[in-house]
């Protein structure tokens, strides 16, 4: 047996950690001595490659989509001195390293899915770092410069996320036609439901729990402050239809958006578990709305009218769209600085489109692709005088032109058995959903020489 042969039978094999959690840690130190004099690219293929499934793993458990974990480990890889083949899903990843000899083989798993742009940023950071400098970077510094970005703390505690949701959705509402009133409403509707939400998540309780306690949270908060309006300023009960705005951060435009772009690049597994993801958060976040809204007679009818001219309402988006993006920016964790150039791109984006919709009467679908490709653009240029992830930027932009309002809707008259109407809705919000990631695609073809070819 070569001495190869025996570092991968022996001297590697992970020590197995005992837990009673579902989801056993991966014991990353078992894969690597502590080497801090011996370049990465002279240690053994065990070494090596645990250094590339690690980063891959790290990267695809901030959010990414699958074509920049795969880039991220070829890159690695190729300064490893070695090839990779990996094969990515929404929680999970197998791949294979080779070097002239031999190949080592693992799979690995993450316990869920979610995204921090943050850390996403270092990520990206360290592989450009590295693809520079890696020639001289140790498997001790190595594995510790990862250790500290994956033990970094999240930016925000949950009062702050929760204001957050309560910004992003108070300015959703505006945006879809709601008043003050909708606007009062869905800010505390949201923000507690937000807050409960994170709440339970760093409890670790299950998706599907979060997601229903979330919105029943946010759906009641805002009947309650609605019902405080009313009886205290005699507001009109015409208002109560904000509530769907409430309820609005749950919407999944994170893995909506990179379904698409997965697809676009044929990584047909992670798409298609993406895209089956966010359906599947879209499903249990309206049907717990609709069965609230039933028990406490809630029903989506149309914003009352805003005596506003168009001049106005247009001054009007820039701010709200800036806000609304700035909000999910900061519950997806951006640091304040990139929340901002986020929100100023989708300003300028989401209010192109609206404008297309009302001034020029294009259909929602096509306005989507044009305000979805104003925001890859400009994201591109922004990224070029800062050194942000381009998708950490675009993907919030765009996140507040996924249509959660048609969504529910479908999924409301759907449960009252109104299949026609239904069905209306739900095609609606397909076009958009559709148009959406090909408005960065077209974005990504025309600015990213990566991109724009196979291989």
């Amino acid at each position: 047996m070569s001495k190869e042969d025996e570092l991968l039978s022996d001297e590697f094999q992970p020590t197995p950690h005992l837990s009673n959690k579902h989801h056993m840690a991966i014991p990353w130190h078992d894969f690597f001595t502590n080497d801090n004099f011996t370049p990465a690219s002279e240690a053994n293929l065990v070494e090596r490659a645990a250094i590339v499934g690690r980063i891959g793993l790290m990267m695809l458990s901030y959010g990414t989509g699958a074509w920049r974990v795969r880039d991220s480990m070829n890159i690695i890889a190729r300064k490893l001195k070695m090839t990779c083949s990996v094969d990515i899903g929404l929680v999970s990843l197998e791949y294979t390293c080779m070097d002239a000899h031999h190949s080592y083989t693992q799979a690995l798993s993450l316990p869920t899915t979610g995204v921090n742009t943050t850390k996403l940023s270092y990520m990206e950071q360290f592989v450009q770092d590295f693809d520079e400098h890696g020639d001289t970077m140790t498997i001790g510094d190595i594995h510790a410069r990862l250790e500290n970005i994956t033990h970094s703390r999240g930016k925000y505690a949950p009062y702050q996320v929760g204001l957050a949701a309560a910004l992003a959705c108070s300015a959703f509402v505006f945006l879809l036609g709601g008043g003050p009133v909708e606007m009062i409403c869905s800010f505390i509707g949201a923000g507690l439901g937000n807050y409960v939400r994170r709440k339970m998540s760093d409890r670790h309780i299950t998706m599907f729990a979060g997601i229903g306690v979330a919105v029943a949270v946010a759906c009641l908060s805002y009947l309650l402050a609605l019902t405080v309006l009313q009886f205290g300023f005699h507001v009109s009960s015409r208002h109560e239809a904000g509530y769907i705005g409430a309820m609005l951060f749950v919407i999944p435009g994170f893995p909506f958006i990179t379904s698409g772009l997965d697809l676009s690049k044929l990584d047909m597994r992670s798409g298609l578990e993406r895209l089956a993801y966010a359906a599947l958060i879209v499903v249990v976040a309206t049907l717990v709305g609709w069965v609230v809204a039933m028990a406490v007679n809630l029903r989506p009818e149309n914003f009352p009218h805003l005596a506003l001219t168009p001049l106005v309402y247009m001054l009007l988006r820039l701010p709200a769209s800036f806000c609304g993006v700035f909000g999910f920016s900061i519950m997806f964790n951006s640091t304040p600085k990139m929340a901002a150039l986020a929100g100023l791109i989708g300003a300028v984006a989401n209010t192109t489109r609206l404008e297309l919709v009302d001034l020029a009467q294009i259909p929602a679908g096509p306005a989507a692709f044009v305000g979805a490709m104003i925001a890859g653009l400009l994201a591109w240029i922004v990224k070029r005088k800062v050194r942000y992830p381009q998708i950490s930027i675009t993907v919030p932009s765009i996140v507040i032109m996924v249509p959660g309002l048609y969504m529910y809707r479908a999924m409301y008259n759907i449960g009252l058995t109104s299949i026609s109407v239904g069905a209306l809705w739900l095609t609606k919000a397909l076009l958009i959903v559709i148009f959406l990631p090909l408005g960065l695609i077209t974005a990504r073809i025309i600015t990213d020489t990566k991109w724009r070819h196979n291989g």
